[in-house]
């Protein structure tokens, strides 16, 4: 069992809404925005979600900044990147065994603009009353988890991926 911590939902909407794209300065390789990249190619990113409600959850997101879901992607582009949640999907289900995957797109124009598609394994055993939109609440705390197992999940969501014949 992996503890938890509070989270600061204030802050976090403050920072997100005066803050540059979060996901622009991953890609730029901004260092005052770290995060647990998982794997990379010339479209796309994924890695670790930095406040993470679940173990395993990632974040799938193109590298170009793209802002609606389908309208800003040609049909062949959508299905290159959804291949590649697909991919991450499968990684994670293989790596950390969940009950379910669940796979969901969130934002909005007013925070979080630039799209991505949230990869959240339910864990085994959790009652119902505690998953689908209940597991994914910070409400719940967020995942106090060490750099040491953030690395590790890494790698090993990553090795999963290299499986699949990514990375």
């Amino acid at each position: 069992m992996i503890d938890r911590k509070p989270f600061d939902s204030e802050t976090y909407v403050e920072t997100i809404q005066s803050s540059p794209c979060f996901i622009c300065q991953l890609v730029a390789d901004n260092s005052a925005n770290p995060h647990h990249i998982i794997y990379e190619n010339d479209e796309a990113i994924v890695f670790l979600n930095k406040y993470p409600v679940l173990y395993g959850y990632s974040l799938v997101a193109p590298k170009a900044h793209k802002e609606q879901v389908t309208g800003d992607f040609s049909q062949e582009e959508y299905l290159r990147l959804q291949a590649l949640i697909y991919a991450v999907a499968e990684a994670t289900r293989r790596y950390v065994q969940p009950e379910r995957v669940y796979i969901l797109s969130l934002g909005s124009q007013q925070g979080n603009r630039h799209v991505h598609w949230h990869v959240a394994p339910l864990p085994a055993g959790l009652p119902f009353d505690e998953q689908q939109l209940n597991a994914l609440r910070f409400s719940n705390g967020v995942l106090d988890l060490s750099e040491a197992a953030c690395q590790a999940l890494t790698a090993g969501l990553r090795h999963e991926l290299n499986q699949l014949g990514f990375c």
